[in-house]
């Protein structure tokens, strides 16, 4: 049996689904893209190919293995891109809650299955069809949940809007003893510049008290204020739109002062260097080519 634990970003992880590049499929047509950073690559003929993703996922893998993390990978299926584990699950306390993704992605919960099986019954949780949300928009800081939604009457017409109010309420009913804070994301179906996918493409702490963000990425100014209130505002790295584009705020904590980030992100990591912490430097750029990084690619189960 799992006992799942997760209360924030960045305790000592101890067991994690990662995904794969393996078998990823064939470059989708521009119909078929789910966000606009796909659809520039998909458009300019620079769409990442599958060798160079399993090599960069491999890298990561051996990351987590270097600190005795158990790892879980999702069962192959054939010509799939199962990369991003967040999207479709997360772990809040002891309990695992399924996304209810975009349905084409249904497959991938079905991947990871005989992960699930391990967990106690009564601790997974599938939301009600009219509930959106996704792992990427979900973010634990200990009495805190921090989830990013999109609050424009547009909502429906946005694929790149992936968490609703219903879901952000789901959270709040579930878990009424945690402090739920909703921020509303700037969305852009053309731009991935202005696109802020989920809250972790603008915003993640890590450590007990630091934090990357992206003003831009709030439509509301008084959201980010209320996350500089919170860390402090010399806590916090403020990254550039170009930062936010090549996805700097979406690097992955194994340990409270340990941080495995792209190896180009130089400004960002020699901050973290700064701050004390070690940090784990992988190729990831053909993978952020689809608007994910290093945090997408995993969905932790158990933290110390």
């Amino acid at each position: 049996m799992l006992n799942l634990n997760v209360k924030n970003e960045s305790s000592r992880l101890r067991a994690v689904v990662l995904g794969t590049a393996i078998s990823n499929g064939q470059m989708p047509s521009v119909d078929e893209a789910y966000d606009p950073k796909s659809l520039e690559h998909i458009l300019a003929g620079t769409y990442p190919v599958e060798k160079d993703m399993v090599a960069e996922m491999e890298a990561f893998n051996k990351v987590l293995h270097k600190y005795d993390v158990t790892i879980y990978r999702p069962e192959l299926i054939a010509d799939y891109n199962q990369i991003f584990t967040r999207d479709i699950g997360f772990v809040i306390d002891g309990v695992f809650i399924k996304s209810n993704i975009l349905p084409e992605r249904e497959r991938e919960l079905d991947a990871i299955q005989y992960v699930i099986d391990q967990m106690d019954p009564k601790k997974v949780v599938r939301p009600p069809e009219e509930v959106h949300i996704e792992g990427g928009d979900v973010m634990l800081w200990d009495d805190h949940i921090f989830i990013g939604t999109y609050k424009g009457s547009d909502y429906k017409d946005y694929i790149t809007a992936r968490t609703n109010k219903e879901g952000v309420q789901f959270i709040k009913d579930l878990f009424p003893n945690k402090i739920v804070k909703e921020f509303d994301l700037v969305k852009s179906k053309i731009e991935a510049r202005d696109n802020a996918l989920h809250l972790d493409c603008c915003f993640q702490p890590v450590g007990p008290n630091k934090g990357i963000i992206y003003k831009s990425g709030f439509r509301e100014e008084a959201d980010y204020m209320y996350l500089v209130n919170l860390f402090g505002k010399e806590n916090l790295f403020h990254i550039t739109r170009d930062e936010m584009y090549t996805m700097n705020s979406n690097v992955f904590s194994i340990d409270s002062n340990v941080v495995v980030s792209e190896k180009n992100f130089t400004r960002l990591n020699n901050w973290l260097r700064s701050e004390g912490f070690t940090v784990e430097e992988v190729p990831y750029a053909e993978i952020s080519k689809q608007e994910g990084l290093l945090r997408c690619s995993t969905l932790p189960l158990i933290r110390d």
